[in-house]
């Protein structure tokens, strides 16, 4: 396979995972954050099956990581989920998704998520089964970008 055909079926991928531009850079508080995935994706403890989430850091006077995810209108909660902070020695002005790609033909699995212009993200909390098995993955980054375009997906690494 030449290396055009290879980086088109990489940059489909991508595509397909579909990991929307943020519509809307919130409250930097809750570093609320809407994603749309065109395929199913794993967080812990469940499949989210392709659409629209927001994410959102909980407010909480205790000092814990909690992101919650949610529908885009808000009106629905998938899951409160402990998470433990990430960091990066590099802000980027984007959202960055870390995936571990599964290859027992379960849906990729987010593994962390940066909020743009932050160094510490969130590192999502799988149980021990779960770690294990992504612990072998490939992992590979998207990173979304805001634009007038609705779909985008940039890779910046692996």
């Amino acid at each position: 396979m030449n290396i055009r055909k290879t980086f088109f079926s990489f940059f489909t991928l991508v595509l397909m995972l579909g990991v929307m531009l943020p519509l809307a850079k919130a409250d930097e508080s809750n570093q609320a954050t809407i994603l749309t995935f065109s395929q199913a994706v794993e967080i812990p403890g469940q499949i989210l099956p392709a659409g629209t989430y927001r994410f959102v850091v909980v407010d909480d006077s205790t000092g814990s990581d909690t992101v919650q995810i949610f529908n885009a209108n808000r009106t629905k909660l998938f899951a409160t989920l402990n998470t433990v902070p990430a960091s990066r020695k590099d802000p980027k002005d984007e959202t960055i998704i870390f995936f571990a790609q599964r290859t027992s033909g379960k849906p990729d699995a987010i593994k962390t998520w940066f909020y743009p212009g932050m160094l510490d993200g969130h590192e999502f909390i799988y149980g021990s089964k779960e770690e294990h098995e992504l612990a072998g993955d490939s992992k590979f980054v998207v990173t979304a970008t805001p634009s007038d375009k609705t779909l985008g997906g940039v890779i910046s690494g692996n």
